[in-house]
């Protein structure tokens, strides 16, 4: 006997008759309904996962006691929320398990890289926030689902109670490797066979019994290290083990101060993320790229000149960054990220000017990495004048 799925519900604010979700076959049908949405709204694959963490509880435990995490004391804040999603929402009996890709087409990520004069910028952070598009349609789809389910016998009036994206103490890629979205790679992301590593994931928190994901995605990772060879900085220590102290995502984002000097040359012209452990990964050397206009490049940063960006006055940052992930750092931040890359580049006038001119007005963690910036290029000029 099969069951068809219910109709979907009106898309307006108005009052829908809806669905109990009290048998096995029920919540077949509605998890059916719910995976179409998910289509609907964007997202490449949804999953659905319990609330047992327990497997992943040692690691967190041993990264946070490693200190692995640095200056980004949250990991450690709310762990025992982390580990059981229901004390992070009262009533949740699933997580859904969303990913969205987000590879923009056309963009020469290594072209950038071997252009010492222009600054890199993730892949990630090119185009809209990704908090702000994930949050909203994953607000939509738990908006859907409180219109057309309900749970039987529950005082709960809204099934699903909350959605999340790198927003809150989730255990993100954990979940989306039970809800069967892929496995976690040597590099600590979400793998999967189809995207790679390039998507992003979010979550809705129901407290509808919808049928757990039982398909357990093999790690296809196997003798390959390219991650682990081609960090620039070496942060990968041991597969699946990331010292983010070490790592330039973590340097050029969530740490506000002074970057130790011998992981400077390494940065190259990253000025905010790092991508390359999943450049060389072979996962994702033909993944497809994303159609959401989102997440089309912005403000030229898709390898724009360092000059230029170190050129940019705090108001011209909030302007050019204005809707993007980049506003996650400050303005200082943002020149001092640069000011590195400029010390790794080319050593011309242009340069070394720039340099100068801002060391006038420069706060002392600022003025530590400009002069070091000056120095090398410098060092560099005499070495070709010779």
């Amino acid at each position: 006997m099969t069951h068809a799925p219910p109709s979907p519900p009106a898309h307006s604010s108005g009052s829908a008759a809806t669905i109990q979700v009290q048998t096995e076959a029920a919540a077949a049908d509605a998890w059916l309904v719910i995976q179409r949405w998910g289509k609907e709204l964007g997202f490449q694959q949804l999953g659905i996962t319990d609330l047992d963490l327990s497997a992943y509880s040692a690691h967190l435990q041993n990264y946070l006691e490693r200190g692995f995490h640095g200056d980004m004391g949250y990991l450690a804040r709310n762990k025992l929320k982390r580990l059981n999603p229901a004390e992070l929402v009262p009533g949740t009996a699933r997580v859904i398990s969303a990913r969205m890709n987000y590879l923009p087409e056309d963009t020469q990520p290594l072209q950038v890289l071997n252009s010492p004069e222009l600054g890199y910028v993730s892949r990630y952070a090119l185009g809209r926030d990704y908090h702000k598009v994930l949050r909203k349609r994953l607000g939509q789809l738990a908006s859907r689902i409180n219109t057309q389910f309900e749970q039987h016998g529950s005082e709960q009036a809204a099934p699903a109670l909350r959605a999340f994206t790198d927003s809150a103490p989730v255990l993100e890629k954990a979940l989306g490797t039970k809800a069967g979205l892929g496995w976690i790679g040597k590099h600590t992301l979400l793998l999967n066979e189809q995207a790679g590593s390039w998507f992003f994931l979010g979550e809705v928190f129901t407290s509808l019994p919808l049928p757990i994901n039982t398909r357990v995605v093999k790690d296809a990772c196997g003798n390959c290290s390219a991650c682990m060879t081609v960090c620039p900085t070496d942060a990968i220590i041991a597969p699946q083990t990331l010292d983010a102290r070490r790592c330039i995502s973590y340097l050029t984002i969530e740490f506000e101060g002074v970057i130790p000097k011998e992981l400077r040359a390494p940065m190259g012209n990253r000025v905010f993320g790092c991508d390359d452990c999943q450049l060389y990964c072979p996962w994702n050397r033909d993944v497809t790229s994303t159609q959401e206009p989102d997440f089309t490049p912005r403000a030229n940063l898709d390898g724009e000149n360092l000059l230029r960006l170190f050129s940019w006055s705090a108001k011209e940052f909030d302007e050019h960054t204005r809707g993007s992930p980049i506003r996650r750092i400050s303005y200082e931040q943002w020149q001092r990220n640069i000011a590195i890359a400029l010390g790794n580049g080319p050593a011309t006038p242009e340069a070394m000017q720039a340099l100068n001119q801002r060391l006038a007005t420069a706060s002392d963690v600022l003025a530590e990495h400009l002069h070091w910036a000056l120095g090398r290029l410098q060092e560099r000029s005499k070495k070709f004048s010779r």
